[in-house]
C-alpha cells in the first residue's frame, strides 16, 4: 500500500515508526531500515527518509557526520531509487550546510538514471530557498556544463529562488541567452516565466530582458510570460495588465500580443 493510500492517522503513525527506526540505524551504525525505506517503490516513502534525516541533521549535531556518511553510501548503491534518496538527503543537508554536499551533487549530475538527475533538480530547489548563495555559486558553474541535460536540470533547480528573488537568478540566465539546445532554451524561457508572476517580479524580469541581445529569445519569453499570467489567476497582475505592461516596455518588438 502506498503512502497516500493510508489515512492521515496511519501516515502519521508510519512517519513516527520510520523516525524511530532510522534513528535506531544511526545509533547502531547500521543502514538496514534506511536501505529498506530508501528502495521503496513509493517516492513519498523515499521522500520521508530524506525529510526525517534532514530534520535529525538540523536538530542533533552529534549525528551530522553520520548522516552525511549515510548519504554518500546510498549514492553508491546499484538501485537508482536508493541513489535518488541519497540526493534528496543531500538536499536536506544542504539547506543548512552546503559545503559537504556539492561534490556529491556533482557526482549525481552525471548519474545515468533520470530519477537521480531529477532529484538533483529538486534538491537544488530546496537548497536555493534556504541556503541561496552557495547554491547559486554552484549553479553558476554548472549552467555551462557540456551536457545539455545537466544545464537543463541546474537551470530548473534555481527556479524557486527566482520566484522570490528574480534578481538573484536573472544574471545567470542572461549568461545562457545564446543557448542553442532547444530543450535548454525552453527551460530558460520556462524559468523566466515562472519567476515573473509574483508582486514586483515582472518589473524585475522586464528590466533585465530589455538589456538582452537575443531578441528572438526575448520575444518567445514575452509570449510565455503572458501565458503564465493567463493560467495563474493568483498572479500579481491580471493578464490584461501584464499584456499592457509588456506592450509598453517592448514597443520596439513586432509581437502580436
Amino acid at each position: 500500500m502506498k503512502y497516500y493510500d493510508l489515512t492521515k492517522d496511519e501516515r502519521q503513525r508510519l512517519v513516527i515508526k520510520m523516525e524511530n527506526e532510522l534513528m535506531q540505524d544511526l545509533k547502531s551504525n547500521k543502514n538496514s531500515h534506511i536501505l529498506q525505506y530508501s528502495s521503496n517503490e513509493d517516492v513519498y516513502i523515499r521522500k520521508n527518509v530524506s525529510n526525517i534525516l534532514g530534520k535529525i541533521y538540523r536538530e542533533q549535531n552529534l549525528v551530522k557526520e553520520k548522516i552525511i556518511q549515510v548519504a554518500v553510501q546510498l549514492l553508491e548503491n546499484d538501485d537508482e531509487k536508493v541513489r535518488q534518496t541519497a540526493v534528496y538527503i543531500l538536499g536536506e543537508i544542504g539547506k543548512q550546510d552546503a559545503d559537504p554536499v556539492f561534490d556529491y551533487i556533482e557526482i549525481a549530475l552525471e548519474d545515468p538514471h533520470h530519477r537521480v538527475k531529477n532529484a538533483v533538480m529538486s534538491s537544488l530547489k530546496v537548497m536555493g530557498q534556504k541556503n541561496p548563495q552557495p547554491t547559486l555559486n554552484f549553479a553558476k558553474v554548472f549552467i555551462h556544463h557540456p551536457q545539455p541535460e545537466v544545464r537543463k536540470k541546474v537551470i530548473h533547480g534555481i527556479e524557486l529562488r527566482g520566484r522570490t528573488h528574480p534578481e538573484d537568478v536573472l544574471p545567470l540566465l542572461e549568461e545562457l541567452q545564446d543557448e542553442t539546445n532547444p530543450a535548454v532554451r525552453k527551460m530558460i524561457i520556462h524559468v523566466l516565466g515562472q519567476i515573473s508572476y509574483k508582486k514586483g517580479c515582472l518589473e524585475k524580469v522586464t528590466s533585465a530582458l530589455k538589456t538582452w541581445k537575443n531578441k528572438k529569445l526575448v520575444e518567445n519569453t514575452i509570449l510565455y510570460i503572458l501565458e503564465v499570467h493567463e493560467n495563474y489567476p493568483f498572479s500579481a497582475m491580471s493578464p490584461e495588465e501584464a499584456k499592457e505592461y509588456l506592450k509598453t516596455n517592448f514597443s520596439e518588438y513586432n509581437i502580436q500580443l
